[in-house]
Protein backbone atom coordinates (compact mmCIF):
# COMPACT_ATOMS: atom_id res chain seq x y z
CA UNK A 1 0.00 0.00 0.00
CA UNK A 2 1.05 3.54 -0.40
CA UNK A 3 0.18 6.13 2.28
CA UNK A 4 -0.02 10.10 1.96
CA UNK A 5 -2.15 12.74 3.72
CA UNK A 6 0.65 14.21 6.02
CA UNK A 7 1.13 18.14 5.93
CA UNK A 8 3.35 18.09 8.57
CA UNK A 9 6.08 15.52 7.16
CA UNK A 10 6.68 13.95 10.46
CA UNK A 11 5.17 10.70 9.71
CA UNK A 12 2.32 11.71 12.32
CA UNK A 13 0.06 13.66 10.22
CA UNK A 14 -2.32 16.62 10.66
CA UNK A 15 -5.30 17.11 12.01
CA UNK A 16 -8.67 16.60 9.76
CA UNK A 17 -11.31 19.32 8.43
CA UNK A 18 -13.46 18.28 11.45
CA UNK A 19 -10.73 18.69 13.67
CA UNK A 20 -8.06 16.66 15.67
CA UNK A 21 -9.48 13.04 14.95
CA UNK A 22 -12.69 12.13 13.51
CA UNK A 23 -15.24 8.93 14.27
CA UNK A 24 -14.98 5.61 12.33
CA UNK A 25 -17.50 5.25 9.58
CA UNK A 26 -17.15 2.20 8.29
CA UNK A 27 -19.64 0.25 6.43
CA UNK A 28 -20.07 -3.23 6.78
CA UNK A 29 -20.68 -3.77 2.58
CA UNK A 30 -17.60 -1.62 1.65
CA UNK A 31 -14.23 -4.26 1.87
CA UNK A 32 -11.02 -3.88 1.29
CA UNK A 33 -10.51 -7.02 -1.18
CA UNK A 34 -12.87 -4.43 -3.09
CA UNK A 35 -15.76 -7.03 -3.62
CA UNK A 36 -17.91 -4.36 -3.40
CA UNK A 37 -16.58 -2.20 -6.07
CA UNK A 38 -16.38 -3.16 -9.83
CA UNK A 39 -13.64 -4.27 -11.41
CA UNK A 40 -12.21 -1.31 -12.62
CA UNK A 41 -9.29 -0.81 -15.82
CA UNK A 42 -8.83 -4.98 -15.63
CA UNK A 43 -6.52 -4.73 -12.32
CA UNK A 44 -7.46 -6.95 -9.13
CA UNK A 45 -10.05 -5.58 -7.50
CA UNK A 46 -8.48 -5.03 -4.19
CA UNK A 47 -6.25 -2.99 -5.34
CA UNK A 48 -7.16 0.79 -5.50
CA UNK A 49 -8.81 1.12 -2.14
CA UNK A 50 -8.78 4.27 -0.57
CA UNK A 51 -9.02 4.40 3.51
CA UNK A 52 -8.17 6.25 6.00
CA UNK A 53 -5.01 5.85 8.04
CA UNK A 54 -5.38 5.72 11.59
CA UNK A 55 -3.69 5.05 15.60
CA UNK A 56 -6.85 3.33 16.70
CA UNK A 57 -10.57 3.28 16.75
CA UNK A 58 -11.89 6.60 15.93
CA UNK A 59 -8.69 8.35 15.42
CA UNK A 60 -9.10 9.32 11.90
CA UNK A 61 -7.02 12.57 11.19
CA UNK A 62 -5.50 13.94 7.79
CA UNK A 63 -3.46 10.55 6.53
CA UNK A 64 -5.15 7.91 3.73
CA UNK A 65 -3.99 4.91 2.40
CA UNK A 66 -4.15 2.91 -1.30
CA UNK A 67 -4.19 -0.63 -1.38
CA UNK A 68 -2.45 -2.54 -4.08
CA UNK A 69 -3.53 -5.68 -2.98
CA UNK A 70 -6.52 -6.94 -1.29
CA UNK A 71 -5.83 -6.52 2.48
CA UNK A 72 -8.86 -8.27 3.85
CA UNK A 73 -7.27 -7.63 7.80
CA UNK A 74 -7.99 -4.00 7.32
CA UNK A 75 -11.99 -4.55 7.05
CA UNK A 76 -13.83 -3.13 9.55
CA UNK A 77 -10.91 -1.11 11.12
CA UNK A 78 -10.57 1.52 8.53
CA UNK A 79 -13.18 4.12 6.75
CA UNK A 80 -12.66 3.24 3.11
CA UNK A 81 -13.76 5.92 1.21
CA UNK A 82 -13.13 5.75 -2.22
CA UNK A 83 -11.53 3.77 -5.41
CA UNK A 84 -9.03 4.46 -7.28
CA UNK A 85 -10.90 5.48 -10.93
CA UNK A 86 -8.08 5.44 -13.18
CA UNK A 87 -4.43 5.85 -13.45
CA UNK A 88 -3.87 2.78 -11.43
CA UNK A 89 -0.52 2.08 -13.23
CA UNK A 90 0.78 5.15 -11.60
CA UNK A 91 -0.53 4.04 -7.96
CA UNK A 92 1.43 0.33 -8.40
CA UNK A 93 4.94 2.27 -9.80
CA UNK A 94 4.08 4.16 -6.66
CA UNK A 95 4.23 1.21 -4.80
CA UNK A 96 7.11 -0.52 -6.44
CA UNK A 97 9.12 2.95 -6.54
CA UNK A 98 12.71 3.36 -4.29
CA UNK A 99 12.29 6.57 -3.90
CA UNK A 100 8.97 7.06 -2.90
CA UNK A 101 9.61 4.41 -0.36
CA UNK A 102 12.81 6.23 0.64
CA UNK A 103 11.87 9.61 0.99
CA UNK A 104 8.23 9.88 0.80
CA UNK A 105 6.99 8.02 3.47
Amino acid sequence: MIQGGDPTGTGRGGASIYGSYFADEIHPDLKHTGKSFEKLNNHDPGAGVVSMANAGPNTNGSQFFITLAPTQWLDGKHTIFGRVASGMKVVQRLGRSFYFHSYCL
